[in-house]
């Protein structure tokens, strides 16, 4: 696609080029001085400053709906924006943007003087000899350091270079920002984790046993005492619910976020700009990140239809994926999540559990994770199949996980590798690491290299819900992956859905169910994690609030985020050819102990058709079940 769209440009680049020389003859007729020999044309020198080939002074496509990529080729935004500011910034070609505030003063100086030779208009329009010289001193600038290198070599700090910066008309010290962003995510880079001490984490992945098992047992009281002081002091009782004062009652009445949000999807939804604008003006002025779970709710939503209605969604989308947040901080997160939350400790636990008593004696155990990320489970495991009577198996581990942006697409994985080989080296575990980072539906049975006599488990963990459909390809990419699982023919399959309803083609009704799926998600943070934490802040805006931004302002094969709910789930793996087996009643009793005396009294915990549920407040929010082939 990319040779295309640069083909489709040099279509135009002789008749462009031609037409440049004689402007630019003229101009030095204008200045009395002889026009030189032209060089070899650069077709770069025919890209204004928004990265389009020019055809005539300041002409350029709308900013939002354009989808011509900028001349560093990464197609991407260079950091999430916050879309309150996306209608006003003129987002400059990266190159661009490095330019120094004194050659753009200089031609603002020189563009504007009584005697300069641009004010004769009839040589030539002011504007369109205006923006000639402009663009020829951006050209030159490129030869330049950027303002930023100049400052760091003239020994000024940060706060000094953003000073300097900001004395020119245009916020530079944002675009520098988002170039120095760019950078980070184009460098070819040794692993950006590999430098984290293994200590961090230990403490946050060894916490079902030993040391690791009672400071976690004390981080999770503390958390849930601070919790409880910050619900009372905002007028909440320690069960999450709503004080019974007059004054905090009728501060809630007055701004229904929820029904704002939803007239503003149906104002969007009918391209009412006008609707649509006031009243996402309402839901800015009565939401923010910082607040309550309802009003962070409505600040993440207003993203969304904000980039939607600019149709700005797939590209911020695209710069959420390309943010580089380290394995360190989502670890501290994790740690917050599970402290708080029982819905992956529960999973990684029924998982683990399942897993030991399925395998049994088995000597070889191969485990093919879809959906590896970050392997935070697989810790646990190690630590306890390493005391199996008898000796612990030969461990392999396939971790398989989508592509990353840049030029290292495994290198989360691979370095999931290298950790989980530390721990297995810690408790004397035999152990092999394949990594796999591709679509899903193009993997071929060859790539696991199985082997024979291996007890092989399937795991895949609430993330088939980024596969496509059967409503954006014909033969669904959900189906596939089914059917190469089947293929494998595990001896054990361990499926975790995401329970949404949010899938359908129909914009309202998916904003609908979307809002109601994180609703009760906000909620439970607000109700179990301080509004200060940090942690609690990624968990939002980096998890639940970039998966909400997707499924608001992307469509078609950009909307990768498309649960179902786990009896759709269960009608597909039996049309796969799988059996459902239930959990051992051991492990349903112990994840419902646990949950029942370590966590808020508001979280579900339940069996239903042999799937584990878990919710908030009676919505199910995540299912888990054991598969076996027919």
């Amino acid at each position: 696609m990319l040779m295309e769209e640069d083909m489709e440009d040099k279509t135009h680049m002789l008749q462009e080029s031609l037409d440049f020389q004689a402007k630019e003859k003229s101009f030095y007729e204008v200045l009395g001085e002889k026009y030189p020999p032209s060089p070899k044309p650069d077709s770069s020198s025919l890209i204004n400053p928004y990265g389009e080939i020019a055809d005539d002074g300041y002409s350029y496509c709308n900013r939002y709906n354009s989808s011509t990529s900028s001349s560093n080729g990464s197609g991407y935004l260079i950091d999430v924006v916050d879309p309150s500011w996306i209608n006003s910034r003129v987002d400059y070609d990266a190159s661009l943007v490095s330019s120094s505030n004194s050659l753009h003063n200089i031609v603002n100086g020189f563009s504007d003087s009584p005697v300069s030779p641009l004010q004769d208009g009839d040589a030539y329009s002011e504007s369109q000899l205006v923006w000639n010289f402009r663009k020829g001193v951006d050209e030159a600038s490129k030869f330049l350091a950027s303002g930023s290198k100049f400052m760091v070599s003239m020994g000024l700090n940060k706060e000094q270079q953003i000073h300097s910066e900001s004395r020119g008309k245009k916020n530079y010290h944002l675009a520098d920002r988002d170039l120095e962003e760019e950078r980070i995510t184009k460098m070819p880079a040794v692993a950006a984790e590999s430098s984290i001490p293994i200590e961090e984490f230990d403490e946050a992945l060894l916490h079902s046993m030993g040391e690791g098992e009672k400071k976690f047992a004390v981080y999770r009281a503390n958390l849930r005492n601070e919790a409880n002081r910050t619900a009372q002091k905002n007028g909440q009782g320690s069960g999450g619910a709503k004080g019974r004062g007059k004054k905090n009652t009728r501060k809630k009445e007055v701004i229904d976020l929820r029904t704002l949000l939803i007239s503003c999807a149906q104002a969007v939804a009918a391209d009412d700009c006008r609707n649509a604008n006031e009243l996402l003006k309402q839901i800015r002025q009565h939401s923010s990140p910082f607040g309550d779970g309802n009003q962070r709710l409505a600040h993440y939503f207003a993203d969304g239809l904000e980039a939607r209605l600019a149709g700005t969604g797939s590209q911020i989308h695209k710069a959420f994926v390309s943010k580089r947040t380290t394995a360190a901080d989502y670890l501290k997160a994790y740690y917050t999540y599970i402290a708080s939350s029982p819905f992956r400790k529960i999973s990684a636990f029924a998982t683990n559990k399942s897993i030991l008593m399925k395998s049994g004696k088995a000597t070889r155990l191969h485990v093919i994770d879809f959906g590896i990320l970050y392997g935070f489970q697989w810790p646990t495991l190690i630590q306890r199949i390493a005391g199996r009577e008898g000796g612990p198996p030969k461990l392999r581990i396939t971790g398989i996980d989508f592509p990353q942006p840049g030029f290292r697409p495994a290198e989360k994985i691979e370095e999931t590798g290298r950790r989980l080989d530390h721990y297995a080296k810690t408790f004397n575990v035999p152990f092999e690491y394949n990594a796999i980072a591709q679509k899903w539906e193009t993997i071929k049975i060859e790539d696991l290299k199985i082997e024979e006599g291996e007890f092989v488990v399937v795991i895949c963990l609430y993330r088939t819900k980024n596969l496509l459909d059967e409503t954006v390809v014909a033969e669904s990419s959900r189906t596939m992956v089914l059917n190469l699982i089947r293929r494998i023919n595990p001896n054990l399959f361990i499926h975790g859905i995401v329970n949404g309803a949010y899938s359908a083609p129909f914009f309202v009704t998916r904003f609908r169910e979307v809002l109601f799926h994180f609703s009760a998600l906000f909620d439970m943070l607000e109700a179990n994690i301080p509004r200060e934490k940090a942690e609690r802040m990624l968990i939002e805006r980096d998890i639940f609030g970039k998966e909400a931004l997707n499924v608001i302002a992307c469509e078609g094969w950009e909307r990768v985020e498309r649960p179902e709910t786990y009896k759709q789930w269960q009608v597909r793996n039996l049309r796969a050819g799988f059996g459902q087996v239930p959990f051992k009643r051991e492990i349903m009793e112990r994840a419902i102990d646990k949950v029942r005396t370590y966590y808020h009294k508001d979280f579900v915990i339940d069996e239903d058709s042999q799937w584990l549920l878990m919710g908030w407040k009676g919505r199910i929010i995540y299912a888990i079940s054991c598969w076996e082939p027919v």
